[in-house]
């Protein structure tokens, strides 16, 4: 095996170098290191700069296991700490200096070294990507333009190239050397990590794709038309392939395919895969960038939108509405043929120049956004975009910017068509159609104002380049129409620290300069909130610190305990002093596992959350994967209702083994840390399951085992479950969401997804008292437990433990110490009598006033 040291000035750079390299290869598939960043200043602060000693000891670390050491650097120094690493290191392992780019380089050398390639060949996948990035914005482009003109109907008959540029080639129209057929094994089918491994394993090759029987057609070198090519699991795609080296090329690419691109592979049915939803089916309108729509009902002041928070925090400022988009070119206008070659000249230089651009931003921007900007750049350097385009001014007359338009158009009409991930690319399409057009007509591109005081931010959604421009302005908050949790808008607010809210429709209707209370952790937005609620709410979201002892006013001891997901999350938990951890999630160890981890990968990762908790409490839950956390290695099949379909517990009915597996991981990890380790299941429904559960805990040596209560049958069922558990643990985001059938990830229905809604509260209020008859815990590790409002109502209902994020615990702490057990019991009793979630909040509010309680 080859290894590769990432040598860098700043460690930012290098980690979220390698964090993108790294998600293109399985996991474990190569020996990376990363030598970077020169130590920290007095304050804690990191110093740019290269250290030739950490480089050779990077070298040397990789030497125990690898047969060569590829070293890939940025810039200036870091060549020279890198030579004088060569003179200091202690290993005498080959080691050969890569003169190639950075982030390109890396990624080229990562993919080729977990592919087993010898030094040599890595060091020369690493030199050949400066040619591959060159090609995109050089020479290439000319000549994929070139090539488009002459397929124009100008030199021959057939239909225009753009008006149907996905239709298959004619049997006369192109001969290939070599086809081959293949079907598409991994789950997600070809998303943006198998098009990345598509693209490189072509280079050397004209490699094109085609779903079957008649879909649409992709050059393998083309990241968006391998998006829109819409390949899902058990589909069949032609692979043709002509040019020197065609006959490998196609063997690697096939092999991709069989593989599964890494990410696992399932039994594809040969028959067509069920379609999608009729949601995710149609072919939605699609917009252009980010306009505030004028037809949007005004929402009045007082109103409070629901949407779906993906990044914490509390902001109170005015908000601004993006600016309206460009205007659509006139289609009735056409170029005379004389003028047309001038048209394609302005479109090719449009996208370099663009591509230029986003290519400044990309290298002033760092980690998540980074990498976000850097894939804009590569669809402004899509040569088929600017080859259909360039084909319509030629054929049709089109304007350039008319030919930028429908291109692009069509390109976002069929990703959204896609539904998924694949819909929220749309706005990077759009955004990259818009700046193409803006550069032909010289004028400026609408984007994020600059206001020298704070705002929030208003749009239907946010292009990447848009929403990396706001590091460092004054834009203190994020909303939008469209997105989801993994929308860019959501993935750069949370690096930027910004609270934000996805799919708050209605949101574009929000006057402009309307101040506005954005909850980042609710998901919700009040226009023209009271300065008294403004208050209230940043006063509840203050961290307030933990003495990490929870108790009532009365003296009755209730632990607090954290909710974790991984070893990083135990040592901020540790640090906040939570009492123990209530839900250890250990599915976010292996979020991007694309295969099974090991037993002994699990010890590991286990071992090291409990560590920093030795002699508390650790409530370790069992795998929840499935619906909204879908992974490779268990083997996830299209389900009609993923949220009612195979999940958690129900995995072991698919993978036995799996549960097994970990249940033996875990009790090895408690065998050998000293935290007090507990085992619950998710998703458990009958009192059959449970037993089965136990009972398999038992086998695997753990003893105290108990289920999570999230569905109204295990609630209904908690009195004859705690004959056979140790314990229960209440997840108020399903239980809700089952108990009020609405899906908790569809944001227009967040009012039912309230924990204080009373038939919730009922059914806590039934498990709290079945705990209270068997002398047996209840504990509440959902979102509701970290509630400072909620915890008294919660504790009053029968519940013994709260579980929930860090932060949260000094609040809910001070919250408990302000009342007494019987406060609580009113409270209970008051809010489950109410007949709505607001009217349950409003009788827990009488209940509990109190001036030395300032949450009532």
């Amino acid at each position: 095996m080859i290894g590769v040291v990432a040598v860098s000035h700043s460690a930012r750079l290098g980690e979220a170098a390698l964090e993108l390299a790294l998600q293109m290869v399985p996991s474990g598939g190569a020996q990376v290191r990363v030598a970077a960043g020169a130590g920290t200043d007095a304050d804690g602060s990191p110093v740019l700069g290269t250290d030739a000693v950490a480089v050779a000891a990077a070298i040397d670390e990789l030497a125990e296991d690898c047969d060569g050491v590829l070293v890939l650097m940025d810039l200036g120094s870091a060549v020279l700490s890198a030579e004088l690493a060569l003179e200091l290191r202690a290993s005498d392992v080959p080691v050969r200096l890569a003169p190639a780019p950075f982030v390109e380089g890396l990624l080229a050398a990562v993919v080729s070294a977990s592919a087993g390639g010898e030094l040599d060949a890595v060091a020369a996948e690493a030199a050949g990507a400066l040619a591959a990035k060159t090609g995109q914005l050089g020479d290439d482009l000319a000549s994929a333009a070139d090539a488009a003109s002459a397929a124009a109907p100008d030199a021959a008959p057939g239909p225009a190239p753009g008006a149907d540029s996905d239709a298959a080639p004619g049997a006369d129209s192109r001969r290939s050397a070599f086809s081959r057929t293949v079907r598409v094994r991994n789950a997600l089918g070809i998303h943006a990590r198998p098009a990345a491994l598509i693209a490189e394993a072509s280079a050397g090759a004209v490699v094109r794709l085609r779903r079957l029987p008649d879909g649409p057609e992709a050059s393998a070198a083309s990241l968006s038309r391998l998006l829109v090519l819409g390949a899902r699991h058990g589909d069949e795609v032609e692979l043709t392939a002509d040019g020197p080296g065609a006959e490998a090329a196609l063997d690697r690419v096939a092999a991709l395919f069989d593989d599964g691109f890494g990410e696992g592979t399932s039994c594809a049915s040969a028959s067509e895969p069920a379609e999608p939803p009729a949601s995710t089916r149609s072919d939605p309108s699609v917009s252009a960038t980010s306009a505030p729509d004028p037809s949007s009902t005004t929402v009045a002041p007082g109103a409070v939108l629901r949407g779906r928070g993906v990044s914490p925090g509390v902001v109170s400022a005015p908000v601004v509405l993006l600016g309206a988009p460009l205007v659509e070119p006139d289609g009735a206008v056409t170029v005379a043929p004389a003028d047309r070659a001038a048209a394609v000249s302005a479109i090719e230089w449009a996208a370099v120049a663009v591509a230029d651009q986003l290519r400044r931003r990309t290298d002033a921007a760092s980690g998540e956004s980074r990498a976000i900007l850097d894939a804009s750049r590569l669809l402004a350097s899509d040569p088929e975009l600017v080859a259909e385009a360039t084909a319509l001014v030629q054929a049709k007359g089109r304007t350039a910017p008319r030919a930028v338009w429908e291109v692009g158009s069509a390109h976002a009409r069929k990703l959204a068509a896609l539904g998924g991930r694949m819909a929220e690319r749309v706005a990077d399409v759009l955004d990259v159609r818009d700046r193409i057009i803006a550069e032909i007509l010289d004028v400026d591109l609408p984007g994020v104002p600059e206001r020298d005081e704070p705002f929030v931010l208003v749009a239907r959604d946010l292009a990447p380049a848009d929403t990396a421009a706001l590091d460092g302005g004054n834009c203190v908050a994020l909303v939008t129409e469209d997105g989801g949790p993994t929308s860019h808008t959501a993935i750069i607010a949370r690096s930027l620290g910004l609270p934000a809210v996805v799919a708050a429709a209605g949101a574009t209707g929000i006057p402009a300069d309307s101040v506005v209370l954005v909850d980042g952790d609710r998901g919700t937005i009040e226009v023209e909130p009271s300065a008294e609620v403004v208050e209230a709410a940043r006063a509840a979201s203050a961290v307030i610190a933990f003495d990490g002892r929870g108790a009532l006013a009365d003296g009755e001891v209730l632990p607090l305990l954290a909710n974790v997901g991984g070893a990083a999350d135990a040592e901020t938990a540790a640090a906040a002093r939570a009492e123990g951890v209530g839900l250890f999630r250990t599915e976010f160890c292996f979020l991007d596992r694309a295969d099974a981890p090991s037993v002994d990968e699990q010890v590991a990762a286990y071992r090291a959350v409990l560590r920093p908790f030795a002699g508390c409490r650790v409530v370790v839950r069992t795998l929840d994967a499935g619906s909204d956390k879908p992974l490779p290695f268990t083997d996830p099949q299209p389900e009609e209702n993923p949220a009612l379909g195979v999940r958690g517990l129900r995995l072991a009915r698919r993978s036995p083994q799996l549960l097994d597996d970990q249940l033996r991981a875990l009790a090895a990890a408690a065998r050998q840390e000293s935290a007090h380790v507990e085992v619950m299941a998710p998703m458990v429904a009958t009192v059959a399951e449970a037993r089965g559960f136990v009972e398999r805990c038992r086998s695997a040596g753990l003893e105290r085992v108990g289920v999570m209560i999230e569905t109204p049958s295990a609630a209904l069922l908690a009195a004859e479950l705690f004959a056979v558990v140790d314990f229960v643990s209440i997840g108020t985001n399903d239980l809700a969401q089952y108990t009020m059938a609405a899906d908790r990830l569809l944001g227009e229905l967040g009012d039912l997804n309230d924990p204080w809604q009373p038939a919730v509260l009922r059914l806590i209020h039934a498990v709290g008292q079945a705990g209270r008859a068997a002398g047996k815990p209840v504990g509440v590790c959902g979102e509701a437990a970290g509630d400072p409002a909620l915890a008294p109502v919660l504790v009053g209902c029968g519940v013994t433990s709260l579980s929930m994020s860090s932060r949260g615990l000094g609040r809910v702490a001070a919250a408990l110490a302000a009342v007494t057990h019987e406060d609580c019991r009113r409270a209970a009793e008051a809010a489950c009598s109410a007949s709505g979630a607001e009217e349950a909040r409003a009788a827990a509010r009488r209940v509990l006033a109190n001036p030395e309680n300032p949450l009532y």
